[in-house]
């Protein structure tokens, strides 16, 4: 599994804790952190075979992180990464249920479900029902209950290869961009529940989610998808007829 790391404090050394507890191998990927907490991870690796630290000299961007320990994980021979971010807001104890869930549909990416507590801010949640909408209005509703969540399990050669594709997906569109190209690829969603935890910066919570910047990223991001998504139309309108079709078919 991979964890994308830009200044993330003191929450980071919980995470991969939580995560190591759960799973092997963990691998963090240092996307240029100036907060001193890649010196540290790299002492806990030293001392666990399970955990291993990638680490980039600049800051890119989750997805930029995320692409360089996919493409390591592919040159290692696996097939499948769970995702996770690591400021501690994701489930450390819902990773083997979702790599259960991919496990027995591996041509499928797993989504987290977003469950949210009081500690959510109100913006961010009501925010995100737009993506949420413009991410199913691009796949024509293939299924993408949060367009958002960065815990999932993806199939890594199509990812890299829609990666590669795209002029986007390497900072905060990586994750919407992710779920719908791969819709678009014939790939099915699985969606299952994942408490999220946002935490205060007493708690030693880190956001470098900045509401201007990040919104105007999304937003021209979905309007390189529409565009994508007006191309791709009869294809997308053909498989759900054929699936459509499918379903009415009886069973013998």
């Amino acid at each position: 599994m991979l964890i994308p790391s830009y200044n993330p404090g003191r929450k980071v050394f919980e995470t991969v804790r939580a995560a190591r507890a759960q799973w092997s191998p963990v691998w963090v990927v240092v996307d240029g952190s100036t907060d001193g907490t890649a010196a540290s991870l790299a002492s806990m690796a030293q001392a666990d075979p399970g955990l291993r630290v990638l680490h980039r000299p600049r800051n890119g961007g989750k997805g930029a992180a995320v692409l360089e320990g996919l493409q390591e994980a592919l040159r290692q021979g696996f097939t499948h990464a769970l995702v996770m971010d690591s400021d501690g807001q994701h489930p450390a104890g819902r990773i083997p249920a979702f790599m259960q869930a991919s496990a027995a549909r591996p041509g499928a990416m797993i989504l987290g479900e977003p469950l949210f507590d009081a500690s959510a801010p109100a913006i961010r949640v009501k925010g995100r029902r737009i993506s949420n909408w413009w991410a199913n209005f691009e796949t024509l509703w293939a299924g993408i209950h949060d367009s958002l969540c960065g815990f999932r399990v993806y199939p890594i050669a199509p990812l890299v290869r829609e990666m590669h594709a795209s002029i986007g997906m390497r900072r905060f569109d990586f994750d919407v961009e992710a779920a719908v190209r791969l819709s678009w690829r014939g790939v099915p969603a699985v969606n299952l529940s994942a408490p999220i935890r946002y935490f205060s910066a007493a708690e030693g919570g880190v956001s470098h989610f900045n509401y201007w910047r990040d919104n105007v990223l999304l937003t021209s991001m979905h309007a390189r998808l529409f565009l994508g998504f007006l191309v791709r139309l009869p294809l997308l309108l053909a498989r759900r007829v054929a699936h459509w079709l499918a379903g009415r078919r009886p069973h013998v």
